[in-house]
């Protein structure tokens, strides 16, 4: 008889077309509670939706006493349900020490790059990874510190591009709850105790503090309001598609294989304050850049009242050059740093 959990997953599925039949699937499984939760729910689920897996591991080589076994369990698993499985090493801290990064950060490019490599080598259609409700209550807590606008605070998805979130409207509890009933062995990370990484002193004393002496229903709040803003995004989402072709003009690439883009001003104004915004950041987003609010905030301005022949210089070398009709958004010296104008003054 199938689990409540499985049941729910599977309706979820269903409901929201997260999966189609037939799709082949790359699940992330660490060998912790939630992953291993998550690629048992599948397996459980694979001849209903007739899937294919591939259960991927990612050797990070931040805890090398503890990967052998995680390792171990893994493939337990996927022997266990009959499905493929494969492991990655990626080197966190060489990535953080060149990029100057954070080993939270670093850790997170790398992952989803060695997902991305081993989906090329299995031809999987998706990616399937563990985060959960508690999960999404602490990433809503991160970006507010950050400062993170509407669309950081809306939370992560369901779905986001070939990535998809089975779990993230479940509890952890219930995880538990569910590997508990079906006798499923899993790994303790030790780093989740590290209070060194703020994630975990939101998960280890913050959330705990705001329950217990300002609201017992802070994490339903917080799920709320993510939930709420998500559907605001969709809708803003909808409007700045239907404006985008009369205010952003993506130029061909020229002989040197040089991107340009081009906002146009006057049809930029007319825009409402938060599509312009959005506008901003998508087109920095579209040109491989960073979307910091700085950044956006002085190419909004610059669009609205920048004088022609001015220019702004942004990160990776973009440059933006202010004309009269437009803003021309480009690379002149490829993404990398570089000092100078555009144009001599």
């Amino acid at each position: 008889m199938r689990h409540s959990l499985e049941h729910t997953i599977g309706q979820l599925l269903a409901a929201e077309s997260l999966l189609a039949k037939g799709s082949r699937l790359l699940v992330g499984v660490s060998g912790g509670a939630d992953s291993m939760a998550l690629v048992h729910v599948l397996g459980a689920l694979r001849d209903e939706f007739s899937l294919t897996m591939v259960a991927a591991y990612i050797d990070h080589g931040l805890r090398p006493e503890e990967t052998p076994a995680e390792w171990a369990r893994v493939r337990e698993a996927a022997n266990h349900l009959g499905i493929d499985c494969a492991c990655m090493t990626v080197d966190v801290h060489a990535a953080a020490a060149a990029g100057k990064l954070s080993l939270e950060h670093a850790a997170r490019e790398l992952r989803y790059q060695a997902f991305a490599e081993l989906a090329s080598k299995w031809a999987t259609d998706w990616l399937a990874v563990a985060h959960t409700a508690d999960d999404q209550v602490e990433e809503v807590l991160l970006r507010l510190f950050r400062g993170g606008g509407r669309k950081a605070l809306a939370g992560m998805r369901l779905r986001s591009g070939n990535l998809i979130r089975p779990l993230l409207g479940i509890r952890k509890a219930e995880l538990l709850r569910y590997l508990s009933d079906q006798g499923i062995a899993y790994c303790h990370d030790s780093s989740n105790r590290e209070r060194r990484f703020l994630r975990n002193r939101i998960r280890l004393d913050l959330l705990p503090q705001l329950e217990a002496q300002y609201d017992s229903g802070i994490r339903g709040a917080l799920l709320k309001t993510a939930a709420n803003l998500a559907e605001d995004e969709d809708l803003l989402e909808l409007l700045l598609a239907e404006r985008w072709g009369l205010v952003v003009d993506m130029v061909p690439p020229d002989e040197s294989g040089q991107v340009i883009c081009r906002l146009n001003r006057d049809a930029f104004r007319c825009l409402h304050p938060a599509l312009q915004r959005r506008t901003v950041e998508k087109v920095l987003w579209t040109l491989a850049s960073t979307a910091h609010y700085e950044q956006i905030l002085a190419v909004l301005d610059a669009a609205r009242c920048g004088r022609a022949g001015s220019e702004l210089h942004l990160s990776r070398g973009l440059r933006v050059a202010v004309h009269r009709a437009y803003l021309a958004f480009s690379h002149p010296q490829g993404k990398g740093p570089w000092r100078g104008r555009l144009t001599a003054s």
